[in-house]
């Protein structure tokens, strides 16, 4: 089993004033390729700051942390950002889709970025859509759709570039239980069809009863992990 991401001594402290607030504290984790992994613990432990720095949106005060072979710590900022670009797809709680744009045009977004043909980003943006269950709806705008649409529309945009691993941070906690059921099945078939990697930062009993492997933090530490991809000796 490859490893695809890989912490080591990653410790992450915010500065309130003059006083330091550890948020992690020297975690020690490998997420293997092809793993439905869940990361849960109390608010507070940690799971969503791990979950920002495996996906380089901030970087860590200490330690190293590598995405599929590649240190972070090693890229300037546009290296940085290319690589969220390409290997990371991001499935945030609060949907984060563009109002102004309709459904297969946020999904195009990050087409665009990588400067794919406007043809190519259009059929990638149909095919993902369809994808997860929204065919016919590539015209609406958010405002048109329900909240499990809407989430479902970031996880076709998260899917569009075929990244390596999707990193969701809470993406059942603003749905009802009917709808928050389809998106954890949907995410579940995506990663059985495609091989994909997911990990999913949750409170949600229902996603971890669903995952292979269940991660679960306390006060910055990783305090178990068990099932499918446990991290092999470094």
């Amino acid at each position: 089993m490859s490893v695809i991401i890989r912490c080591r001594g990653v410790e992450k402290i915010y500065r309130q004033g003059a006083v330091e607030v550890p948020a992690l504290r020297g975690v020690d984790v490998d997420i293997v390729a092809g793993d439905f992994a869940t990361l849960s613990g109390p608010s507070g432990s940690g799971k969503t700051t791990l979950l920002s720095l495996m996906g380089g949106l901030d970087r860590p005060s200490a330690g190293e942390i590598t995405v599929d072979g590649q240190a972070l710590g090693d890229l300037d900022n546009n290296r940085l950002a290319d690589l969220r670009l390409r290997k990371i797809g991001f499935v945030f709680q609060t949907y984060s889709l563009i109002p102004v744009l309709s459904s297969a045009e946020n999904v195009e977004f990050i087409l665009r970025l990588l400067g794919t043909p406007p043809g190519e980003r259009e059929a990638r943006a149909r095919e993902v859509l369809a994808q997860v269950g929204l065919a016919g709806l590539e015209a609406r705008r958010p405002s048109r759709l329900s909240g499990g649409q809407q989430q479902r529309v970031a996880v076709a945009r998260a899917l569009a570039t075929r990244p390596a691993i999707v990193l969701a941070d809470e993406p059942t906690a603003n749905l009802d239980s009917r709808t928050a059921e389809d998106l954890i099945a949907l995410m579940a078939d995506l990663n059985t069809a495609s091989g994909m990697t997911f990990l999913i930062a949750t409170h949600d009993a229902r996603v971890i009863a669903h995952s292979r492997r269940r991660i679960e933090m306390i006060d910055g530490r990783i305090t178990a992990d068990e099932g499918h991809g446990a991290p092999v000796a470094a």
